[in-house]
């Protein structure tokens, strides 16, 4: 018998402590109870559907048409407020790439790819390790640090910011305008503003200079698109290519410091930095949750009755983990990159950025590997903690000691 989000008793708050501390438990629990596709109700009583089905997934992301990015579709908006703290993330006729769909959507696509892909990797690399080397200056001689806090939340978007177009030293305020906006908490719209503020800023600085970055590309791009469009494309990618991957770091990390299978590597093994990257993303994906996909008719999703406008949540770690297609539930450190840590289909994240993400995480990490050879964790691995967010899964910190070491020199981070 087929239910809707509005009737389904037992619907699951997206929220709260069990996604801090064992959302696979909660995962697989809510396919216990619900099945691949799970009612869900955010912020606000607001329902919506989880979708934790690895096949759901993949057709939910295959079909943009029957499951649109339009978010004008949304039959709850008439009960969303105005201060609702998820609307950065939900949002409505916002002018990104997110919520245009179509052939403009395919167009914009390749205006972000194109400006990303002219990259040079060799500068990419140099930019990262740049940074993150200046990151362990500050920390080397002191013999401890906490590795989120001090190093991880601050190096993606340092990089990143170069490579759009920033001044480096706007890139603490960065960091906190795009954590709060991501955390949709009570920080949430501020930090959106701020982030917009500074892309207009930076946009208008480009028109009157253009330079060789990304921002200075995508104004240069001949398919029509007005500045603001490009800046909530900006806005897009520093808030998809930052916390995502200062996370892919940190968790990385973790692994490698709290798994036996890694131990060798802290001593110069390459190869294991990238097997413990790809693991964390099929077993403990940064991007855990994502908002989202509307129905634009009523339709039949996982045994579960869609309606037209409902809002569809792209369930993205319990896909990975999903039992109909991991029947042996081992761990993949191997080459298998058939996980949805980004995303499927036409709404997924570009390749470029995918490269660029890959780029700065594993330099960040083998750079604190390199630098910081007899690292340990300071703290017992069972008492880490993680950020409470259902969307993002990063630690809260990771306390480390070393023995300490001189820094290189160069100028400050």
């Amino acid at each position: 018998m087929s239910t809707d989000a509005h009737d389904v008793p037992g619907a699951v708050p997206l929220g709260g402590p069990r996604f801090q501390t064992d959302p696979a438990l909660l995962y697989r629990q809510m396919r216990r109870e619900h099945g691949a596709v799970t009612p869900v109700v955010l912020d606000g009583d607001v329902p919506a559907w989880l979708v934790l089905g690895y096949r759901e997934l993949h057709q939910v992301t295959g079909d943009p048409v029957l499951f649109s990015r339009d978010s004008d579709l949304w039959n709850q908006w008439e009960n969303i407020p105005d201060d609702w703290p998820l609307l950065p993330m939900i949002g409505r006729r916002q002018p990104s790439i997110l919520y245009t769909v179509g052939e403009r959507h395919r167009e914009r696509a390749a205006m972000i790819s194109d400006a990303l892909e002219a990259v040079d990797p060799h500068l990419l690399r140099g930019h990262a390790e740049r940074f993150a080397d200046e990151l362990v200056d500050r920390l080397c001689a002191k013999g401890e640090a906490d590795l989120v806090g001090d190093y991880a939340m601050l190096l993606p978007v340092r990089v990143l910011a170069r490579l759009y177009g920033f001044p480096d030293e706007q890139g603490p305020a960065l960091v906190t305008a795009l954590n709060d906006m991501i955390d949709g908490r009570e920080r949430a719209l501020a930090g959106q503003t701020h982030l917009g503020t500074s892309m207009a800023r930076l946009l208008a600085d480009r028109k009157a200079a253009p330079a060789d970055d990304v921002a200075s590309r995508m104004l240069a791009d001949e398919s029509g698109f007005t500045e603001e469009e490009v800046a909530q494309d900006l806005m897009v990618m520093m808030a998809a290519g930052h916390q995502p991957t200062a996370d892919w770091i940190g968790n990385s990390l973790r692994l490698m410091l709290t798994d036996d299978r890694f131990a060798a590597s802290l001593f110069g093994g390459r190869n294991s930095v990238a097997e413990a990257m790809n693991e964390v993303l099929w077993e403990d994906t940064p991007t855990q949750n994502v908002a989202g996909r509307w129905a634009a008719r009523d339709t039949q999703l996982g045994g579960r009755r869609i309606r037209a406008g409902d809002l569809v949540l792209l369930g993205l770690q319990g896909a990975n983990s999903d039992p109909q297609v991991r029947t042996d539930g081992s761990a993949l450190t191997g080459g298998n990159n058939a996980h949805f840590s980004f995303g499927h289909g036409e709404h997924r994240c570009p390749f470029p950025a995918q490269e660029v993400a890959e780029v700065i995480a594993r330099t960040g990490i083998e750079v604190v590997l390199d630098r910081l050879p007899d690292i340990d964790l300071a703290v017992p691995a069972g008492s880490l903690t993680r950020r409470p967010s259902p969307w993002l899964r990063g630690l809260t910190e990771l306390p480390v000691r070393f023995t300490p070491t001189t820094a290189l020199g160069g100028t400050s981070a």
